[in-house]
């Protein structure tokens, strides 16, 4: 009897460590699928969906919210023109958003100003594309202010040794509202004044430079050699349609000009960043071309 007992409790301990093996291999097959099904890369199809990044005091009590989006594709830059697929409530529908996105993760696109007795209501940025829709609630709850910190966190830190660094000033040259023919070069000429941080930082083996980090907008990283740059994108319209020249414009002398052409009429917006690697300014020029 013991002998069997033993003979049994063998046989259960053996069952149980091949059931415990079965069981784990099912589990990390299981984990392997999932895993698999959560990397999964879509190049186009999938929508877009409005982030709230957050809110900022300003010096006489107002508040700007502060939006960005997410681009689920990772090559089709989608475009929304700004209506019932592209408001914001309340207020008018056309608060400044974009209507066209590049791929994936772009922060800190453009900001709303609310007077200082706003309170506690929701500012709602609506997106619909690819047949989705989605919202981005922004509120003054405490817990989603945000300062300069927040956006030298998120690109690359404040500089050398943890020196201080004011965002350059832009200013574009001639009127922000433009119209031409399509055959006819645009040049846009833009003075940025900047206090010369960050400095350069070096790699590990003080061999090469670093990179700074890239302006989400521009989907562009600043080349090594490129501590103050012009970047342009376009803000609204089609983007294959634009061509600038160069898109990346080293600043010297505190001054970066650039060329665009147009294949196709339309009214379009594009957008100048002043970028230092951390912080940026901005210049938007409203082109309207005929043909």
């Amino acid at each position: 009897m013991n002998h069997g007992r033993s003979t049994q409790s063998s046989r259960n301990a053996r069952n149980t460590g091949w059931y415990k093996r079965v069981s784990a291999y099912s589990a990390l097959s299981a984990l392997i699928v999932v895993s698999a099904h959560a990397q999964v890369r879509y190049a186009t199809g999938q929508n877009v969906a409005p982030v709230f990044e957050g809110w900022e005091r300003n010096a006489d009590g107002s508040f700007n919210f502060v939006f960005g989006y997410m681009n689920r594709n990772y090559e089709e830059e989608v475009d929304v023109p700004v209506g019932a697929a592209n408001a914001l409530e309340p207020g008018p529908q056309d608060q400044n958003q974009p209507s066209h996105f590049y791929v994936r993760r772009q922060q800190f696109v453009f900001k709303v100003r609310v007077p200082k007795d706003w309170g506690k209501k929701d500012l709602v940025w609506t997106l619909t594309s690819h047949g989705k829709t989605e919202k981005a609630y922004a509120s003054l709850m405490p817990v989603w202010e945000i300062d300069a910190g927040t956006y030298q966190q998120n690109r690359g830190g404040p500089g050398e040794l943890g020196e201080l660094d004011d965002p350059p000033a832009m200013k574009l040259a001639g009127a922000a509202d433009r119209s031409m023919a399509l055959a006819d070069p645009l040049t846009l000429s833009t003075t940025v004044v900047d206090d010369g941080r960050p400095t350069a930082r070096r790699s590990g083996s003080d061999s090469n430079p670093r990179v700074e980090g890239p302006l989400k907008e521009a989907v562009v990283r600043l080349d090594p050699a490129m501590r103050l740059v012009v970047i342009w994108i376009v803000y609204r319209g089609d983007a294959s349609a634009v061509t600038f020249t160069p898109r990346k414009v080293k600043v010297a002398n505190g001054k970066a000009d650039t060329t665009v052409r147009f294949s196709a009429p339309g009214t379009y917006v594009l957008r100048g960043y002043a970028d230092d690697g951390i912080f940026w300014d901005a210049v938007d020029v409203k082109v309207t071309v005929s043909r």
